[in-house]
């Protein structure tokens, strides 16, 4: 069986609070590497693997309902709208609807071509961002009205059904005055609660805000990230750095947080306030200034965050957690269990002993 196979298998279909009465978001499991020694955990124990003076870069991208139905012709399509431009346009995905409630991937194009959108709108596809990704306006409305009245979050074929908005949107998310947003939900923050952020606080466990709109990142494309819009404000800024100044270890919530915070980092490893639109692409090569640890969820074998997480952990802890999650079975994507990757601290962390094949 190949690992594609078994990662198929092991997709989450249903978020956790929906897997048993009485569950909540934080009913997921938790993978701990250090180096390559790794211990077994459940999501609510976080706060006593983390220590007083860290800090959690988290991501406060709300999600959008960026799926839309239309038309192209006769034939039904949906829009993915993935990142709002600065000149108003937005970089968009065409989908096939596959009749099971998801949709399957499409080609756009060519430029010139109308899609109709509920309430009278049309989309124009200008200018191809990617093979599959073009930026297109829409003519006959606001995009954030058009996704409040007719969107719904964005749905692949391992998830069981459609899920409210609300499912999609983790505690940390903050509304965006322009309508802006992520595609996708930052889900490596999803399995925290408000009581849980209450537990980490008064455990002396500091948090710092950051935000990137992450676009769409479908399971049948694997091509590094495009460009996003981040901003890393001064008050994170001043803190990741006086953490980093100390003994505190600066932990990102996700790649995404990743991403945003060390594109606001100079060469010298200080992180400066910054906003704008990021092209880096963290590899093992470029390696990370700023960050120390990583909670994410579980990537496919193709995916491009893997290269992220060697960035920060070493291609040795990565190969070692994936062996261990797919031998203890642990629940891959959106509604799935969650990866701590730590600095390696000499310890004698608990080594799973089982032999899985």
């Amino acid at each position: 069986m190949t690992l594609a196979v078994r990662v198929r298998e092991l997709s989450a279909r249903l978020p956790a609070e929906q897997r048993g009465p009485g569950l909540d978001r934080d009913a997921v499991r938790l993978l701990v590497s250090r180096g390559t020694a790794v211990s077994h955990h459940s999501f609510g124990e976080l706060p006593k693997l983390l220590r007083a003076g860290d800090l959690l870069v988290v991501n406060t991208s709300p999600t959008l309902a960026a799926a839309v139905d239309g038309r192209i012709g006769h034939a039904r399509v949906v829009v993915h709208f993935s990142t709002r431009g600065d000149d108003g346009r937005w970089a968009v995905e065409l989908r096939d609807p596959d009749g099971r409630g998801t949709t399957r991937a499409r080609a756009g194009g060519p430029a010139g071509t109308e899609v109709r959108l509920p309430g009278g709108g049309r989309l124009v596809l200008e200018e191809a961002v990617s093979e599959r990704l073009w930026w297109a306006r829409v003519c006959g409305g606001e995009v954030p009205g058009l996704l409040r009245e007719h969107g719904r979050p964005i749905r692949y074929s391992y998830t069981e059904r459609d899920q409210p908005l609300s499912v999609y949107q983790t505690v940390f998310a903050l509304p965006s005055p322009d309508g802006s947003g992520s595609a996708e939900m930052p889900s490596a923050a999803r399995p925290f609660t408000a009581r849980l952020v209450a537990e980490l606080v008064s455990r002396g466990v500091q948090f710092a805000p950051v935000t990137l709109h992450t676009g769409v990142a479908s399971a049948e494309a694997h091509e590094p990230p495009y460009p996003e819009r981040f901003s890393v404000p001064e008050a994170s800024a001043r803190l990741i750095n006086a953490v980093r100044a100390g003994d505190g270890r600066v932990v990102a919530v996700g790649t995404t947080a990743v991403r945003a915070v060390e594109s606001a980092a100079g060469a010298d490893g200080v992180v400066r306030a910054r906003e704008g639109w990021t092209d880096l692409v963290v590899t093992p090569e470029r390696g990370v200034r700023v960050v120390n640890g990583l909670l994410t969820g579980l990537h496919e074998p193709e995916a491009s965050h893997l290269l992220m997480l060697e960035a920060v952990a070493g291609r040795a802890a990565v190969d070692r957690g994936y062996e261990e999650a797919l031998c203890r079975r642990y629940l891959w994507h959106e509604f799935g269990d969650v990866h701590l990757l730590l600095p390696d601290r000499g310890s004698h962390a608990e080594h799973c002993s089982s032999n899985c094949k």
